[in-house]
């Protein structure tokens, strides 16, 4: 992750990543699409949160912990369970570079990740999007990001985290390359994420074990 963040003025903030913020935000709408196998997963999947919404609620998530707990810094999955929502499950990036996570989640959750994304003002966004691109691969099967060109949204930051280096409550930009996936089957499933923007560049290889009943 590339960063450099101040309430006038933001900077661009670079982070890739597969995982929001756990406040105040309704559930999705009933009738969601059911469980995602290796052969049923669709070349692109809708799970229904607006970008905006979906935007400032992970970086709020991404940004509710400090170093030693942050899902961005998570080493090897241990944090991926921090501060996650009741309705959505948000996974998290790297700030740069590589990592393998194995990580629980309840069934009955969608899943939201970014691909590679920014906030800043809209002419960082304009500018990080010329060159994002990203891979997505749930249990071997390609499936396409969504692309968000540019969002206003609010994040939420506490003291001590990584992601925005300052505490408050602020508006921006947010862009990026996004991926939303319905509830997956109860079981193991693997997933793989690479991003990159400009000289940036991230990747995760997730293994998702999926727990019935919790």
């Amino acid at each position: 992750m590339r960063f450099g963040v101040g309430r006038a003025g933001l900077a661009a903030v670079v982070l890739a990543a597969v995982a929001g913020c756990g406040a105040g935000v309704a559930p999705g709408p009933e009738g969601a699409a059911g469980p995602v196998t290796a052969s049923t997963a669709p070349a692109a999947v809708r799970v229904g949160l607006p970008s905006a919404e979906l935007q400032g609620r992970w970086w709020s998530w991404a940004a509710s912990e400090p170093s030693a707990t942050n899902p961005v810094a998570d080493e090897d999955g241990s944090a991926c369970g921090r501060n996650q929502p009741q309705d959505v499950w948000f996974l998290a990036g790297t700030f740069g570079g590589q990592v393998a996570r194995a990580c629980e989640v309840p069934s009955g959750r969608p899943l939201l990740a970014p691909v590679v994304n920014s906030f800043g003002d809209p002419e960082d966004c304009a500018a990080f999007m010329t060159s994002a691109k990203g891979t997505v691969l749930l249990d071997g099967k390609a499936v396409e990001p969504e692309s968000y060109p540019g969002d206003s949204i609010v994040v939420q930051a506490l003291e001590g985290n990584p992601v925005t280096g300052e505490a408050g409550r602020f508006a921006a930009t947010g862009c990026g390359l996004w991926v939303q996936l319905p509830p997956l089957a109860p079981g193991a499933h693997s997933l793989k994420i690479r991003g990159s923007a400009g000289d940036f560049s991230t990747g995760v290889d997730y293994a998702l074990t999926v727990v019935a009943g919790r």
